[in-house]
């Protein structure tokens, strides 16, 4: 399919001027809120047009006067890392009704507004376009009333909406994810690994309850990343008999030496005849049936609080700015949009189809066709249901398959957080498929050596949350020890390989493909899944362990900021990791809010430099204390991070000082994010299946023979699908020498961030602008739902 034409717009020839554009958020608050604000702002601003804050939601704008306030660019500075909604949110009685929307209509065309950005949940977005349909017949009123001159119909003719979906429950229809959905997860596992850290101490089992009054989402996801032994969701109520099913699950699992047990529960959770599951209930039926010391948590609101994570701040800055450009392009006929992630994509869907989809739902669960219910919310969720039932729940040994097959996972490259709960998906979906699974230490150095053993499915639990890589890993590659590979190989009759790394895997395949010609050994299925903070692997726009290091780089920056708040201006230089991939450093300066980020992509000179510095330096004299600079550490080898530091602190004299600071291999550590853990484990789970069938495939007269080149792939993420890639077909998309791919799709995402930093830049909406249709039931290869 051809791509495109790529359409620039720039600051000279992409204009606001005339418009009016009004943000407010609505309904129950959500982390991430605020950098969708402050992307409307100044995106709005950057093209020429009035913005203006309505504080307190639509009861701001039905009362009027100081509620609805002219923004400036000085005024979202330090909001980007704030949690709620720094212009407030309120539920307003008022505005379901005709008079209060006609006052709200009378105190916009008094600021000419006509152009609204709305960020909240399925309600406020319903109130906005029934206000959008109203809009004519209100301004008519008005002039009868007297209120208005007859010529501000013609001229305020028109009202246009563009909506965001700010709601941790991820509970509306025909967006993968919600503004605020992550950092609420982030919450929860917060909150999970602690407490199964005394859990387990004391050997109880913790009952936790979740947000998600109609929606499990929380519930199930938080499930996935913790590797709980027990969910309860208001779409999909358990069995009649599920009270014994768990309690036999939660026993044998503590016979398995397993020292706690972790069961979630939506606030919304009902049984086959909706009546709520409380998690009292389930408590009690515990330490009745079990005897075991048992504990209920309730989060409540923690949720809903503290800063936003990396995606969210990410994804609320790229839909502002995409609500911006929808505004800018609609006509009188367009009907009310609202921004979606598809994928890794950004789209734009009819509010309406959405919101009755989302609607549709409700009623399907109110009429007890679960099923139906499921499906409505789309295949993110369908998906995430199902890998948790494969992974949660052993079948029987009577009633796996047996086919026969060894299959072995190993882990390449440098450690990244969530190749854990890639290796426990894989080992545990073989397991259901009926292969023997062995677990290869230390990459292909272990290989080679022999390190290898089988693996049960109890030996994976718990490794979804740990940090690093649990089987050990080495940038090794192969093709120095392809013999004694090939002879292990041999020896315990391994017939599928699943690697699970970064660049290194990556090589490590294309040697074992070249080695087929000598070791029929390896003519078996291969697949590869991403792993690496550097995200630099080729055929996948997002790599397994980027997300968990975003978020380590997004959180210093936050408190390296605030080290210079109430002190003399200052400006920071922090030098990120990536090794020659400048994604780290691009996407962590949008998600912290940086001035500029310089990487080896976008190559720069002594010039540009000069120019950064004279952007601080107008920018400081505004009145703003700090500045922010990201750099990546293999963008230039003679300006360095200590080149840059002297540059800034010398021509900066007098006006601001700087510091610098090396982040190092803290963006290599941690617990992984929630992101992560369920990245890994759906994509190593898709992964294993496909292996299963590759197996099924190539199995002839008695043996397993695979030598053609989809039989060695890539599993990645490209735009809005996971794809199987054959290595082979990536090696012209490869820069091997700088070990980057060729086009990477993240820096389109460079001049958000340099917009947002007030930069007269391009920028390139080649994959905007096209109002798309809700679809039902996407075909299975295009679930990416960005891994989560």
């Amino acid at each position: 399919m051809a791509k495109p034409e790529s359409k620039k717009i720039f600051f000279e020839n992409l204009s606001g001027a005339g418009k009016a554009i009004a943000v407010l958020t609505s309904g129950g608050d959500a982390q991430g809120m605020n950098a969708a604000v402050r992307a409307v702002v100044r995106m709005g601003l950057y093209v020429g047009a009035k913005v203006y804050f309505i504080h307190e939601g639509y009861q701001g704008m039905v009362d009027g006067g100081e509620n609805i306030v002219e923004a400036s660019w000085e005024s979202v500075s330090s909001m980007l890392q704030v949690g709620g909604t720094v212009i407030g949110s309120a539920r307003c009685k008022e505005f379901r009704s005709h008079e209060g929307r006609l006052k709200a209509a009378l105190n916009l065309v008094k600021q000419g507004i006509t152009n609204l950005c709305v960020i909240g949940g399925d309600g406020s977005l319903t109130g906005a376009n029934l206000f959008k349909e109203e809009w004519s017949g209100l301004l008519a009123e008005l002039v009868e009333q007297g209120s208005i001159e007859a010529d501000a119909v013609s001229k305020y003719s028109a009202l246009h909406i563009v909506g965001m979906v700010g709601s941790i429950d991820n509970d509306f229809c025909g967006t993968d994810m919600t503004i605020g959905t992550d950092s609420a997860l982030h919450r929860i596992i917060e909150v999970v690994d602690a407490i199964m850290t005394t859990a387990q101490s004391h050997q109880r089992t913790f009952v936790l309850e979740v947000m998600g009054r109609h929606c499990g989402y929380l519930a199930l996801v938080s499930a996935l990343a913790c590797g709980a032994d027990w969910v309860l969701i208001p779409e999909m109520p358990p069995e009649d008999g599920w009270e014994d099913k768990m309690c036999r699950k939660l026993s044998a699992n503590r016979a398995g030496m397993k020292r706690l047990n972790i069961i979630i529960v939506a606030e919304g959770a009902i049984d086959g005849s909706n009546r709520p599951i409380t998690t009292d209930y389930i408590k009690d039926l515990v330490v009745k049936r079990l005897g075991f010391d048992t504990r209920v948590t309730i989060l409540g609101h923690v949720q809903r609080g503290g800063t936003p994570s990396a995606f969210d701040r990410v994804l609320a800055s790229r839909m502002g700015v995409e609500a911006v450009l929808a505004l800018l392009e609609t006509t009188a006929n367009t009907p009310a949009c609202v921004v979606s992630l598809c994928g890794n994509q950004l789209v734009r869907l009819p509010l309406m189809e959405c919101v009755q989809m989302t609607q549709e739902v409700q009623r399907a669960m109110d009429g007890k066709r679960f099923e139906e219910a499921v499906k409505l919310r789309g295949r993110s969720f369908e998906n995430n249901l199902k890998t948790y039932k494969l992974l949660a729940h052993r079948k029987p040994e009577s009633e796996l398959p047996t086919s026969n097959f060894n299959v072995a996972v190993l882990n390449v490259g440098a450690p990244a957080a969530g190749m854990n709960a890639a290796v426990r998906s894989a080992v545990r979906v073989g397991i259901s498929e009926g292969h023997k699974m062995f677990a290869v230490s230390d990459g292909f150095e272990g290989f080679y050596k022999g390190q290898i053993r089988e693996v049960k499915w109890a030996d994976v639990g718990g490794w979804t949350g740990q940090g690093g890589s649990l089987l050990g890993t080495k940038r090794t590659l192969p093709a120095k020890h392809v013999d004694k590979i090939a002879e292990q190989m041999r020896e315990h009759k391994i017939n599928a390989l699943l690697i699970v790394g970064g660049f290194e895997a990556f090589l490590s395949l294309l040697e074992l493909l070249t080695a087929r010609g000598k070791y029929d050994e390896f003519c078996v299925p291969m697949v590869m899944v991403p792993a690496t903070v550097s995200n630099n692997v080729p055929g996948s726009d997002l790599s397994i362990g980027a997300d968990t290091a975003l978020n380590a780089i997004t959180a210093t920056c936050d408190r390296i900021k605030q080290s210079a708040s109430g002190t003399k201006r200052r400006v920071f230089i922090i030098e990120t990791m990536g090794g020659y991939c400048g994604y780290l450093a691009s996407v962590g300066g949008l998600a912290a809010g940086a001035d500029a980020a310089y990487i080896f992509e976008e190559p720069f000179d002594i010039k540009d430099l000069q120019a950064n510095v004279e952007h601080l330096t107008q920018k400081m004299k505004t009145g703003i204390q700090r500045g922010l600079v990201l750099r990546n550490e293999n963008c230039n080898e003679n300006y360095t991070t200590d080149f840059i530091y002297q540059l800034y602190s010398e021509e900066g004299r007098g006006v601001f000082d700087s510091r610098k600071n090396v982040l190092g291999h803290m963006q290599q550590g941690g617990a992984p994010s929630p992101f992560d853990r369920n990245f890994g484990t759906k994509i190593s789970a898709k992964a294993m299946q496909w292996v299963t069938k590759k197996l099924l495939e190539t199995f002839r007269h008695g043996r397993v023979f695979a030598n053609t080149e989809d039989s060695c792939c890539l599993l990645g993420m490209r735009r809005r699908a996971l794809v199987f890639q054959p290595v082979v077909d990536l090696k012209g998309e490869t820069d091997f020498v700088h070990r980057i791919p060729k086009e990477q799709w993240w820096l389109k995402l460079r001049p958000l961030m340099k917009i947002l930093a007030k930069y007269k830049t391009s920028y390139d909406v080649s994959d905007s602008g096209q109002l798309e249709h809700v679809v039902r039931d996407r075909p299975k290869e295009s679930d990416a739902s960005v891994a989560m």
